[in-house]
């Protein structure tokens, strides 16, 4: 079995590298290092020339590369939905039947966002498409080189958690590597499914902020902050990834994964509880003198 796997050199896409068994054919904008098994494909999801090579021979596609922030709609529909279709396209011509497409939680709230909303539509045309397809939907998703969520643990270094509403599902970065990777070689299909690490009900800031102060061996003080004082922060400009778009975004309070666990129970479990899974990226943290 080879893979065509778009959004290679990124935080999800390396694992994904790290952890395959399978010959890949792997995206990227830049020239990459050469790795056992890796055929790297020098294009982006714009360059039709590029992704016709990257599908050529492959028996499945993971599609996990996406535009995550953005200023426009029309930024995120170039990454999120033309991208998708191009890719879609390329699939086909190819006869590359299996497509396995990373879309995002935000997609089941598309109106909250401009960001959920693109999401959603990329999986409108992943599900009337003709490929074998599965959607899968991650959490919030984190582990030792990610640099999303590094200002969390930042402030939780210095004593602080600003949470917002609800609750939230999460997953560390080489449980849902692991599932697209048994997507991947088949098995179930035409599905959306919403995976997480197994915690009932998902987690409550509280709950996450206490693991990320016990794994820094810091007591973190939980800051409530309601979606008027988001918007109010996003409007004042403290932070440039806190737009007023993904304002609204996290003051939902139900991010909360269902079903998809279940759905995969006999062929994924997830192995990385949230404790072992934040110590495991303080532990990333500093070891790239992040924190």
């Amino acid at each position: 079995m080879t893979l065509a796997l778009t959004g290679a050199t990124g935080f999800v896409g390396q694992r994904v590298l790290a952890l395959a068994d399978a010959p890949l054919h792997a995206l990227t904008r830049r020239p990459q290092a050469d790795q056992p098994n890796i055929a790297w494909i020098r294009g982006d999801l714009a360059d039709t020339a590029a992704l016709a090579h990257l599908c050529e021979g492959a028996s499945a596609v993971l599609h996990i590369a996406g535009i995550v922030s953005a200023p426009t709609r029309a930024a995120f529909d170039a990454g999120n939905v033309a991208g998708t279709a191009a890719l879609l396209a390329a699939a086909k011509a190819a006869g590359v039947g299996r497509f396995i497409h990373v879309s995002s939680l935000a997609a089941r709230e598309p109106q909250l966002s401009m960001y959920g909303a693109s999401k959603a539509e990329g999986e409108r045309l992943v599900m009337a498409s003709d490929r074998d397809w599965v959607i899968v939907r991650p959490p919030g998703v984190y582990g030792p080189a990610d640099a999303e969520m590094l200002d969390i643990y930042k402030l939780a270094a210095r004593g602080l958690y600003i949470a917002p509403p609800g609750r939230i599902s999460l997953i560390h970065v080489d449980d849902l590597a692991r599932a697209l990777l048994v997507l991947a070689d088949g098995g179930m299909s035409q599905t959306i499914l919403e995976i997480d690490d197994g915690s009932i009900n998902g987690h409550s800031h509280t709950d996450f902020a206490r693991t990320i102060g016990a794994a820094l061996g810091k007591r973190v003080r939980v800051v409530p902050l309601p979606l008027s004082m988001l918007l109010v922060a996003a409007k004042i400009g403290i932070s440039a990834k806190l737009t007023l778009d993904r304002a609204r975004y996290i003051a939902h309070p139900d991010w909360v994964a269902r079903g998809g666990n279940a759905a995969l129970a006999g062929v994924w479990a997830p192995q990385i509880s949230l404790a072992a899974g934040v110590a495991d990226t303080v532990a990333g943290y500093r070891a790239r003198n992040w924190l």
